[in-house]
């Protein structure tokens, strides 16, 4: 099936025609994290069918978005430098998104890499360079995230590790993210369980990402 065309001359509209098509945008946003092959995209988009993958992968492909790179007598999929322009989009519609994102179904999940784009959506590296260096190890559902903040620079990798704060929580840490909910109250509450270390560094984290709702 060939992408949808619309008929205008304007870049709204292309870039709507390279990126509008259902789940296009959720691969480029799981590609700025890193390269992926096939199945490790196929795993963090569970509802998408295989041939709508293989479709949007041909047309970003096409597009000049993505491009297929042998890797280790493996194919992986990267983002060209073209792609990676969307970057700053795609963090401002993660923002603008939030505001809307309401309480979730039962069927919607936590991935680990919309849960890392979602936390460089809320960074504040202004607030961050205010601070210590601080890393925290953050279970979000089934995402395990391994998050460093050193000033104004922020790094999220799969997995644990030594942490200053090592926390659980589900999808109830955006009213954390929101300023909803209080750190304190946050794990009073038991929205937020610590693991390891101490809890006031939750407040730090709170200031450090932060997403208006």
């Amino acid at each position: 099936m060939a992408p949808r065309e619309y008929g205008q001359y304007d870049g709204v509209t292309r870039a709507l025609e390279l990126v509008g098509e259902r789940w296009a945008l959720l691969i480029v946003r799981d590609l700025l994290v890193g390269p992926r092959r096939n199945g490790e995209l196929a795993a963090g988009l569970p509802r998408i069918p295989s041939n709508i993958l293989a479709a949007r992968l041909k047309e970003l492909q096409a597009a000049g978005i993505i491009r297929r790179v042998p890797r280790s007598r493996v194919i992986i999929y990267e983002l060209t430098p073209y792609g990676r322009e969307l970057e700053p989009i795609v963090l401002s519609l993660s923002a603008w998104g939030f505001k809307a994102l309401g309480d979730p179904r039962e069927e919607q999940v936590i991935t680990p890499d919309s849960m890392t784009m979602a936390l460089r959506s809320a960074f504040r590296a202004q607030v961050a360079a205010s601070f210590p260096a601080t890393a925290y190890a953050a279970r979000l559902g089934p995402a395990e995230l391994l998050i460093r903040v050193d000033g104004p620079s922020l790094e999220v990798a799969r997995g644990d590790g030594p942490a200053d704060l090592a926390f659980a929580a589900g999808t109830d840490i955006r009213r954390v993210l929101s300023g909803e909910l209080a750190p304190e109250r946050a794990i009073a509450d038991g929205v937020v369980e610590v693991i390891r270390g101490p809890g006031v560094l939750l407040d730090r984290f709170a200031e450090t990402f932060h997403l208006a709702a």
